[in-house]
């Protein structure tokens, strides 16, 4: 658990995506911290969703799990609609969720190439699209992207590529809602020590990633955490259409 910090975000409400693990997790921690009231969705992992929201409330924070399939449509509108109903509207978006894929090009089949891209550039999209019509003057969107779109690997070709599409997006966004004193921002982690990273990567790789970076260790998903409360909060509210590299100096 963070420790105590000033409640920046007393009175904002947020929706995490991808919140009951990993970097997500690490997200409605920091943000609750902050005094954020704050709905996350999950698509697998209840019994994990279910704690964490216990763990905040024992905290004496606010966090509501909201179980949703953001890959289709009906989904991505109803997480936000439960979102509204639960905070009484909403203020910030992380686009979180992800899926990852390590397969080389000649041996990705169709059905991953569309899971991927659903999960990473499908939903992150018509989330924006949700948060372009329903978040509050002052809001702030950040998208969750990846180091990879950079640092380029065999295997990763289908995940940088939908990753690289929600950069995009962000720097479309962040012109398009400007007006409305909307932000809209990118954070690219590097290896981050993740379930989903040891699902997909072997130790060895993974040692290989620390030593190539200038701190000499692969991230912690409370050093992406940190990150993206920045962006979320009052200090940032002049970073807008930006990518920000949390990779410890790797790429």
């Amino acid at each position: 658990m963070p420790e105590k910090r000033t409640l920046v975000l007393q009175g904002r409400t947020a929706l995490v995506t991808g919140g009951s693990r990993g970097i997500g997790r690490s997200v409605v921690r920091r943000l609750t911290a902050d005094g954020a009231a704050v709905a996350f969705g999950y698509v697998r992992s209840e019994d994990a969703a279910r704690l964490l929201a216990e763990e905040v409330a024992a905290e004496g924070g606010q966090a509501h799990a909201i179980a949703a399939d953001l890959t289709q449509l009906a989904g991505v509108r109803r997480v936000f609609d439960e979102a509204e109903q639960r905070l009484g509207g909403v203020d910030i978006l992380v686009n979180n969720a992800g899926e990852s894929l390590v397969a080389a090009i000649a041996d990705t089949s169709e059905e991953d190439f569309d899971r991927v891209m659903a999960v990473n550039a499908k939903a992150a999209f018509f989330l924006i699209q949700e948060a372009a019509r329903r978040l509050r003057r002052d809001g702030r969107i950040i998208n969750v992207s990846s180091v990879n779109t950079v640092l380029h690997a065999p295997g990763i070709a289908v995940y940088a590529a939908a990753k690289a599409a929600v950069e995009q997006f962000t720097l479309v966004a962040a012109r398009e809602l400007g007006v409305r004193g909307i932000t809209v921002n990118t954070v690219s982690p590097g290896p981050v020590d993740t379930d989903m990273l040891r699902a997909a990567q072997s130790a060895e790789a993974l040692d290989r990633a620390a030593a190539m970076t200038p701190l000499r260790r692969i991230g912690r998903p409370e050093d992406i955490a940190d990150v993206i409360a920045f962006l979320a909060g009052p200090d940032a509210r002049w970073v807008n259409g930006q990518n920000l590299r949390a990779t410890g100096g790797l790429g």
